[in-house]
């Protein structure tokens, strides 16, 4: 039976150029980068030359890019080492009420240290207010941290008013890229971004690796302590070929951005166009117009998403009902109570998102399927 995978929010599919690339630093080149020798220099040098190319793609000095084991320890790296650098200066930090999970938990941990934190709230699309956020900040205030796009309804936040705030100011601005990069070109100087955090497996690189990118401006302490790799900030030997993936996938996601990009957004449209067709009471959760390209979060009146998640799966439909960190749960989503989800339809959505190797031919037999399958749900 075919597999139909529509979950690229969750992870993609590692790239075939992408592995290529990578297969020799498991098999051939395996040095360890701090060896004196030339099997570790090999290793060394990938390591360099990855950096450079992540670093001139978002506009940043390769010594402001720091490796990492994904997004969710990027987050923390940033946040928590941003806080306790400045807790002499202030213990107060906004961010939203609908940022992903790694950003929320390190919140609640700094909250027990004594911190300060501002969950500013959404409106009905998932945007944040603009003058909420500046009259939040206090004399206090250390550190912002608003999410570039939300992982569940897609919704791209005002990222570059929020750092013409946070420059005003002259207080740090971390972003949760995770969803956005490779999906939206990012410049962190022109878009006075202070740290970014992404991970490679959301645009077809490898699972286990990410980046964070902190101005060298900005003090951070560090969370993992031990050797001196990645100048001290983040000890452990690292994934070399997994940092090789990385840049090779984010190299070629941008090189062919705005092909894929009208591809996969005309198939959501499409996918979004014909259920509605199907379930004129349907509901689109997120902005329309600021929303990422794949992403479609829909929630249907009165109906069982478990039910309707087992019914895909049992003919090889990939979907979720939100953020693959806690749809093992099933629970309420923090996002869709954020923004307002009517009661008669709430627990009831999907998040189908889109990817470059999707179909049209993928995408009619979901719709077929969801015609068939929702209405005995």
């Amino acid at each position: 039976m075919s597999l139909y995978y529509f979950d690229n929010a969750a992870t993609t599919v590692l790239d075939e150029d992408v592995f290529n690339e990578m297969r020799p630093f498991m098999m051939i080149n395996y040095g360890n980068p701090s060896s004196l020798y030339t099997l570790g220099k090999i290793s060394k040098q990938a390591i360099e030359k990855s950096r450079s190319d992540i670093a001139k793609i978002i506009n940043s000095k390769p010594s402001e890019i720091y490796f990492t084991s994904g997004g969710s320890e990027s987050d923390n790296m940033a946040i928590k080492g941003i806080a306790r650098a400045y807790k002499q200066k202030g213990n107060h930090i906004i961010t939203s009420s609908i940022e992903h999970p790694a950003v929320l938990e390190t919140c609640k941990d700094l909250e027990k240290e004594g911190f300060k934190i501002t969950y500013l709230p959404v409106d009905q699309f998932g945007s944040i207010n603009l003058k909420q956020l500046e009259t939040s900040i206090t004399p206090s205030t250390i550190l912002i941290s608003i999410m570039f796009a939300n992982n569940e309804i897609g919704t791209i936040e005002p990222i570059e008013s929020i750092g013409k705030i946070a420059s005003k100011y002259n207080i740090p601005f971390h972003t949760d890229a995770v969803q956005a990069m490779g999906a939206i070109r990012i410049d962190v100087k022109e878009l006075n971004i202070s740290a970014l955090s992404f991970s490679a497996h959301k645009f077809y690189g490898p699972k286990g690796v990410g980046a964070l990118y902190i101005s060298e401006d900005i003090d951070f302490q560090r969370l993992i302590s031990g050797g001196h790799q990645e100048k001290e900030k983040r000890a452990g030997t690292e994934n070399v070929a997994g940092i090789v993936g990385m840049s090779t996938a984010l190299n070629k996601s941008y090189a062919n951005l705005t092909d894929h990009n009208t591809s996969i957004k005309n198939l959501r449209d499409y996918f979004l166009s014909e259920i509605t067709k199907k379930f004129p009471d349907i509901k689109i959760n997120g902005s329309i117009l600021k929303r990422l390209p794949g992403n479609a979060n829909i929630s249907f009146r009165n109906r069982d998403r478990k039910k309707i998640l087992d019914k895909l799966d049992s003919v090889n439909i990939c979907a979720s009902a939100g953020s693959a960190c806690s749809a093992g749960f099933l629970k309420q989503s923090h996002v869709l109570n954020a923004i307002g989800m009517p009661k008669d339809y709430s627990g009831n959505s999907l998040r189908i998102t889109i990817g470059k190797y999707n179909t049209k031919e993928e995408v009619d037999f979901l719709i077929k399927t969801l015609a068939e399958i929702v209405p005995q749900c």
